[in-house]
């Protein structure tokens, strides 16, 4: 591990952060594995955010940003340096010249609350949808047929410089499971949506509809990262594993979802190691069968 020193912890905690040192991963990601962080630093304030970056920069840290750790498979072993969580606290989004705006650590269930009881549609695809705004944005977060894109007008980001940058729609390269953030090591802060008027009634009942079907059709009784692997294109990754008759399939405390293939999930106790040696079983099998190689779609941190 990468050896932090207490001047490093004092810093952070000078920034106005709250640090704490050998952070179990395991309590802070859903899918409730991964060993501890050398050093985790929690901030809801962008300029803070944006110190702390500059500070791993200028002391040559390994920086990783999270937000509710929906989307990270974290290994064994732990992370080194500096893990930056943006914490959204009890921070509420804002309407300012007809956009919803909010900070990044704002959890994705929050906003789109927030845009139901002010009659705004366009974010019901995402409620029910386990991460952060700025996670959301940062993938190009979607479900049921909607896309962050579909409703970003435009997004703050802390550059690898150090320097705030706003980035406009156009300006996003956003496709599928992508953003322009993953291209430079952007660290999102706040975005803001362009939504419109709807009844508030009939927003919320299109996001419950949402969130009945994914309690239906997902296992969210037991720890996992969503979706594990990306749709593959003209098929679906689920589809494809289900007819491998992988359903069940288990390494360790790992397994593939009997209710729904396209989850790896935790029955507890899993292992990083359980994960990854599950999922690549996976893919062998599925390149053998279709001939299609899944990717993931899960962050992995090690």
């Amino acid at each position: 591990m990468h050896n932090l020193n207490k001047e490093i912890s004092e810093k952070c905690r000078l920034i106005g952060c709250d640090v704490r040192e050998n952070a179990p991963m395991a309590e802070y990601t859903t899918f409730h594995i991964g060993g501890p962080a050398e050093l985790l630093v929690t901030t809801d304030d962008p300029v803070r955010a944006q110190k702390v970056r500059k500070l791993c920069e200028a002391e040559d840290i390994p920086l990783l940003v999270m937000g509710n750790g929906s989307n990270l498979l974290v290994c064994d072993e732990g992370v080194k340096g500096v893990v930056l969580r943006l914490d959204g606290g009890f921070a509420l989004p804002e309407i300012r010249d007809g956009l919803v705006v909010c900070k990044a650590g704002i959890p994705l269930k929050t906003l789109c609350r927030f845009a139901r009881d002010n009659g705004l549609s366009g974010l019901e695809f995402a409620y029910g949808i386990p991460g952060t705004v700025g996670g959301a944005v940062y993938m190009n977060a979607g479900a049921y047929d909607g896309q962050i894109s579909g409703v970003l007008e435009w997004a703050e980001a802390v550059t690898p410089n150090g320097e705030i940058c706003r980035f406009e729609s156009d300006g996003l390269r956003m496709v599928y499971r992508h953003s322009v953030f993953m291209e430079i090591g952007g660290l999102v802060i706040s975005a803001a949506f362009r939504l419109r008027p709807d009844d508030p009634e009939e927003i919320g009942r299109r996001m419950d509809e949402f969130m009945r079907s994914r309690r239906e059709k997902q296992p969210l009784e037991y720890p996992s990262a969503g979706s594990f692997f990306r749709r593959p294109e003209g098929h679906f990754a689920g589809a494809l594993i289900e007819k491998s008759g992988l359903k069940g399939c288990r390494v360790g405390e790992a397994q593939v979802s009997e209710k729904h293939a396209g989850f790896i999930i935790n029955l507890g106790g899993a292992t990083c190691s359980d994960v990854r040696r599950l999922a690549e079983m996976v893919r062998e099998r599925v390149y053998k069968d279709h001939g299609v190689l899944l990717q993931p779609e899960v962050c992995y941190i090690g």
